[in-house]
């Protein structure tokens, strides 16, 4: 862990102190101004239709920018989105919040690439720990999100406009960190394309099992992440224990990551991410169970958990399916995918937990969960025949 990879590790914990207070608010914010309210989670749902349509745009900039300078104008996006955020609350403009959580969504994408940037940074011996060592910066956001949502949601007199103003000093303590980090600078042969056109690096197994395996883990934790509010709502809870549960999810979520990397550079990314597939089947088991406070709580560590073994383990399997000179158009794809079915999975939440309720919700979510384990079982047997 070298200062780069430190400060790095910061701007990780920054992000996700963005994304964990826009899943605390984005949804309640949306269910009080929706004209409807299956319309509650199109807030949650704007940010990351934004990171699936920058996905392109990022990859662009990032190839003709450089690392750190693409990084910046991701920040600088944060913080003027933020703002629009606050804005819209203050005039109760529905339409004009979604809009701002779409532009978020550059931020969203560009943010989405630290944990790339930390296995370059690191070099080949220890990208695995590397990528596992940013990723546990989310703790900060665990910590900060839900309690800075906590003390600000109430801070103005319009409920939650002074959260949104909070995040954009998160944005600008961002961009300070970011400009202590040195990153390989652009050159002009990094800026012109060479290496396999894109539809062949997609071809490969390897590359398959890790963008579905990070996309379907990505877009089950989302479902039921963006869903809780809503659901501990209509369960009577009050918002302080919505922010417990989140905090507790998002622990689950990134403390692993001061281990992840270790078991994988051990027992292989597959096996980590089996075991990532099963805490997301007993998650539903402990969701299905019960609607107390206990039940949320345990199960969104739980599904935290698993999602940190499947994200982590789908980075670090991606990594082997390009070289240096493909990884832009590589990296953009596989952030296309995350951001795709992300926004799929926050516009379902909100339609499934109004309209069929927690439990059915729940049960849904089984199915892309079982696909992801049966495409790890694919690949697993693909390389044993391989290797005999």
């Amino acid at each position: 862990m070298n200062k780069n990879l430190a400060l790095l590790t910061l701007c990780q914990g920054l992000f996700l102190t963005n994304n964990v207070i826009f899943i605390a608010i984005n949804g309640l914010v949306g269910f009080s101004l929706a004209p409807l309210g299956w319309m509650a989670t199109l807030p949650v749902m704007g940010y990351v239709v934004g990171g699936a349509l920058s996905a392109g745009l990022v990859a662009h900039a990032q190839r003709l920018l450089g690392r750190k300078a693409s990084f910046q104008t991701g920040l600088v996006v944060a913080a003027l989105a933020a703002l629009l955020c606050a804005y819209a609350v203050a005039s109760r403009n529905f339409w004009l919040l979604c809009l701002a959580t779409v532009v978020a969504g550059y931020y969203n994408a560009n943010a989405g690439l630290y944990r790339f940037a930390a296995a370059e940074l690191a070099g080949t011996t220890s990208r695995e720990q590397a990528v596992s060592w940013v990723m546990a910066g989310g703790l900060l956001g665990a910590v900060a999100g839900p309690n800075l949502a906590s003390a600000t949601h109430n801070l103005l007199d319009v409920p939650f406009a002074g959260a949104y103003l909070a995040l954009a000093g998160v944005a600008l303590l961002g961009m300070l960190a970011l400009s202590f980090i040195t990153f390989a600078p652009a050159t002009q042969a990094s800026r012109v394309q060479s290496g396999r056109p894109l539809r062949e690096i997609m071809k490969q197994p390897v590359f398959i099992v890790s963008a579905a395996a990070g996309a379907l883990g990505y877009g089950v934790m989302n479902l039921l992440m963006a869903a809780t509010p809503i659901a501990m709502q209509l369960c009577a809870l009050p918002f302080s224990d919505t922010a417990q549960v989140l905090q507790w999810h998002v622990i689950g979520m990134f403390a692993p990551g001061f281990f992840t990397g270790s078991l994988i550079k051990r027992f292989g990314a597959l096996p980590v991410m089996g075991v990532g597939v099963i805490l997301n089947l007993v998650c539903i088991m402990v969701a299905l169970s019960g609607v107390e406070l206990q039940h949320f709580l345990v199960g969104m560590l739980l599904l935290g958990v698993g999602w940190n073994f499947l994200f982590t383990g789908s980075t670090t399997l991606s990594l082997s399916s390009y070289s240096a000179d493909e990884k832009d158009r590589a990296q953009g794809a596989l952030n296309f995918f995350v951001f795709a079915t992300l926004a799929l999975s926050s516009f379902a939440s909100g339609v499934l937990v109004t309209t069929q309720g927690w439990t059915l919700l729940n049960y849904g979510s089984l199915v892309p969960v079982v696909l992801t384990g049966a495409g790890l079982l694919w690949l697993a047997l693909s390389r044993r025949r391989l290797g005999s």
